[in-house]
């Protein structure tokens, strides 16, 4: 049974459903094993509890749009 795991910051319901709906329908197509045999996990970190370049996402986020307006 395919187990797909997915580390991200918070995401919206509906976000998280098209997510699921569009990694086992690729997967499965790849892989040539029904859809009905995949189990996704979304697991969702704070944007506070993990870094990039030594900053939190949040600050990085913050940055980003200060430059990207």
């Amino acid at each position: 049974m395919p187990y797909i795991t997915v580390e991200s910051g918070a995401l919206s319901d509906e976000q998280k459903e098209e997510l699921i709906k569009q990694l086992t329908k690729v997967s499965s197509e790849i892989m040539n094993v029904p859809q009905e045999f995949f189990v996704t996990i979304i697991k969702e970190v704070s944007d506070k509890n993990f870094g990039i370049g030594g900053k939190t996402i949040d600050k990085v986020k913050k940055e980003y749009m200060k430059k990207h307006p």
